[in-house]
């Protein structure tokens, strides 16, 4: 057979439609493997440490906010139990450390607070 004769050749398309749908089906597969494990893996917030390292920051942040807007010097100290203190935080309560640890205030307003657990820390 000659190609003038031939002139409803297809072969080559179809082979080109397979190739296409196997490297998409290679994309996803790739992509699945790539992205999947990011889903089952605990990051730090997600670990009871990593969660009270984030209520020490909020505590933090909540006594920077509380000291600057009501003019605190440096110096000055605070109690975590000051209901003026309190209203900088959501629901005016205090964070809980997941692991059963107690929150103290630093010496003043400059010093980080702390957690009572061995490794909570900023």
């Amino acid at each position: 057979m000659s190609t003038t004769e031939n002139q409803d050749n297809t072969e080559p398309a179809k082979s080109v439609i397979g190739w296409q749908f196997w490297l998409a089906v290679l994309l996803v597969l790739l992509g699945g493997v790539l992205l999947v494990p990011k889903v089952f893996v605990r990051t730090r917030s997600e670990t009871p440490r990593g969660r009270c390292i984030f209520y020490l920051k909020q505590i933090d942040g909540a006594v920077q906010q509380w000291a600057l807007e009501k003019s605190k010097a440096a110096t000055d100290t605070y109690s975590l139990t000051d209901t003026y203190y309190l209203l900088y935080h959501r629901g005016s309560v205090l964070p809980v450390c997941p692991l059963g640890g107690r929150y103290s205030p630093g010496k003043d307003v400059m010093d980080i607070p702390r957690c009572s657990v061995p490794g909570h820390t900023l």
